[in-house]
C-alpha cells in the first residue's frame, strides 16, 4: 500500500506539472489540443475528448506533456490566429513554458505547509547520535576510551556530528592499514629516516642487509571531512597516495621494529610509504548527563569498524503558529534547493558517478518504505523534495526540456527574430531521444541497485 501511494503522488506530480502549462496557456487564450500522460512512445491505453482538449495516457507512463495546435500539421486553425502558441508575444510563451515549473514549486510548499500544520513539526535536517552498545571484541581501543552505552555523539575530531552517515564515515576513512597515506606525513617520515640515517639516499636501491634505523612509528594525522560530505552534499575523496604491494608487505613486515635489515630491493622512500601507513585517531566528544566529554582516543579496525552500535534520533522543529509554520516551510524548502542544486553541480562536474545516479523504480521504493517506516508525512515531504527537483532539473538549458525551450525564447528575443522552426525541432528530436536513452540508463540502474540490494 504504501507504494502504491507513492506511485500516486509522483503521479499526482507529473500531472501538477502538466497542469501548471495548461491552465496557463488557457488563461491567455491559447489553444491547447493535447494534455497527454504518460510520453507518446507504444500504444496509447486511453483516450477521450473533453470539450475542445484531447486527454490521454500512455504506456510509457514516465513523463507527461501537453501538446499545442502548432505540433499538427494538419490542424485548421489559421497560421496567423493568435490562438496558436508559435503567434503569442515571446513574454508569454515564457509564460506558458515556466507554468510547469511554477507549479511544481508551489506544490512542494504547499506540501511542506501541509506538514507542518497537520504533523505540527519539521524535520530539522540534524540527528541526535547515540551510542547503543558496544559490540568490540576484548581488546580493542573502544573499550579503553570511556565510552559508555547512552553517549550522545557531538563531534569526531573536532567536527559536528548530525548523522550516523557522519560517524560511519569517519570510522571507515580511518581504518588501520588501509594501503594509503597522505604526502605530507609520509614525508614527514622520509625526512625522518634520512637523518637517521645520513648515509643513504632517499631514492636509491638500500643495499642488502644494511640495517636501516627506524624512527617511533607515529598515528597518521586525524581525519578531516568537511561539512558537505558529511551531510551528503558530495562524495568523500581524499587526496593521500596508495602504497605498492611491495610496500605493503614492507610494512607488513616492519611492523613496530625499530630497525630494518634491508632486502636489496627497497628504497628510504619505500620504507618512509611503508611507516606511515597505521592507524588514525579517532577523538569522540560525548554529551553525558548534561556533561560534554572528551573520550580517550578511538581506532577503527582494518575494516572502518570502532566496535559500536548506534543509533539516531531525529530533531523536530515544532510548529505551533502560522508564522512559524510559513518560517519553517520557506526555511525547509531553501535547505532541500541548496542540497539539490548541489548535487546536480556535484554529478555534472564528475564527483557523483553515473552509477550512482537513480531515477523513478527507486524514488518510488525509497518512498515506499519511508512512508511505511516514517509514516505518511514523511512521504510527502520526500515528495515535496521530488517536486523540487523536478522543477530543477526541467528548468535547465537542455532542448527536450522545459529550460530548453526557454533558452531558445530568450535566444529570440535577444535576436528579436524567431529561430528557424526546422533547426530546433531537428535539435530537440536529438534531444528528446538522448533523454529517452539516458532515463532507459537511469532505470537499468535502479532494477541494479535493486536486484544486489545496493539500496
Amino acid at each position: 500500500m504504501s507504494i502504491v501511494i507513492m506511485i500516486l503522488l509522483l503521479s499526482f506530480l507529473v500531472l501538477v506539472h502538466e497542469a501548471g502549462h495548461f491552465c496557463a496557456a488557457r488563461m491567455l487564450g491559447i489553444k491547447v489540443s493535447k494534455f497527454g500522460f504518460g510520453l507518446p512512445i507504444g500504444p496509447t491505453l486511453w483516450s477521450k475528448k473533453i470539450g475542445d482538449v484531447e486527454v490521454l495516457v500512455h504506456a510509457f507512463l514516465l513523463g507527461g506533456y501537453v501538446s499545442f495546435p502548432d505540433d499538427e500539421k494538419d490542424c485548421d486553425i489559421p497560421l496567423d490566429s493568435k490562438e496558436r502558441f508559435i503567434n503569442r508575444p515571446v513574454w508569454q510563451r515564457m509564460i506558458v513554458i515556466s507554468a510547469g515549473v511554477i507549479a511544481n514549486v508551489i506544490t512542494a510548499f504547499v506540501f511542506v505547509l501541509i506538514t507542518a500544520f497537520v504533523w505540527g513539526k519539521l524535520p530539522s535536517g540534524q540527528y541526535e547520535v547515540y551510542i547503543n552498545k558496544i559490540a568490540a571484541e576484548k581488546g580493542e581501543s573502544v573499550w579503553n576510551s570511556g565510552i559508555k552505552e547512552g553517549d550522545r555523539v557531538l563531534k569526531i575530531n573536532g567536527t559536528d556530528i548530525i548523522s550516523t552517515y557522519a560517524l560511519t564515515l569517519y570510522a571507515k576513512n580511518s581504518s588501520k592499514n588501509d594501503g594509503k597515506v597522505e604526502e605530507a606525513f609520509m614525508q614527514d617520515n622520509l625526512s625522518k629516516l634520512v637523518k637517521l640515517n645520513p648515509s643513504l639516499a632517499e631514492d636509491e636501491i638500500i643495499k642488502e642487509n644494511t640495517v636501516v634505523k627506524l624512527p617511533d612509528k607515529a598515528d597518521e594525522p586525524a581525519l578531516q571531512i568537511d561539512e558537505e560530505t558529511l551531510k551528503g552534499y558530495k562524495l568523500y575523496k581524499d587526496n593521500q597516495l596508495n602504497l605498492t604491494e611491495a610496500q605493503v608487505k614492507l610494512r607488513d613486515e616492519i611492523n613496530a621494529k625499530t630497525i630494518y635489515k634491508s632486502d636489496g630491493a627497497v628504497t628510504l622512500k619505500d620504507i618512509a610509504f611503508a611507516i606511515s601507513d597505521g592507524r588514525r585517531p579517532i577523538n569522540i566528544t560525548v554529551l553525558r548527563e548534561g556533561k560534554i566529554i572528551d573520550l580517550k582516543t578511538v581506532y577503527a579496525n582494518d575494516k572502518g569498524l570502532i566496535g559500536v552500535m548506534i543509533e539516531a534520533k531525529q530533531v523536530l522543529i515544532p510548529i505551533k503558529t502560522v508564522p512559524a509554520a510559513l518560517k519553517g516551510t520557506v526555511s525547509y524548502l531553501w535547505e532541500q534547493t541548496y542540497m539539490l542544486v548541489y548535487g546536480l553541480w556535484q554529478l555534472f562536474t564528475g564527483n557523483i558517478p553515473m552509477k550512482d545516479l537513480h531515477g523513478i523504480v527507486v524514488i518510488t521504493k525509497i518512498g515506499g518504505d519511508v512512508i511505511q517506516n516514517s509514516g505518511f508525512f514523511s512521504g510527502l515531504l520526500l515528495t515535496a523534495m521530488i517536486s523540487l527537483d523536478l522543477a530543477l532539473v526541467n528548468f535547465l538549458p537542455i532542448p527536450a526540456l522545459d529550460g530548453g525551450h526557454f533558452m531558445f525564447l530568450v535566444i529570440e528575443k535577444l535576436r528579436g527574430k524567431p529561430l528557424n522552426e526546422e533547426t530546433i525541432n531537428k535539435i530537440s528530436s536529438v534531444f528528446f531521444i538522448l533523454l529517452i536513452l539516458f532515463m532507459i540508463f537511469v532505470v537499468f540502474n535502479d532494477i541494479y541497485a535493486l536486484m544486489v540490494h545496493k539500496l
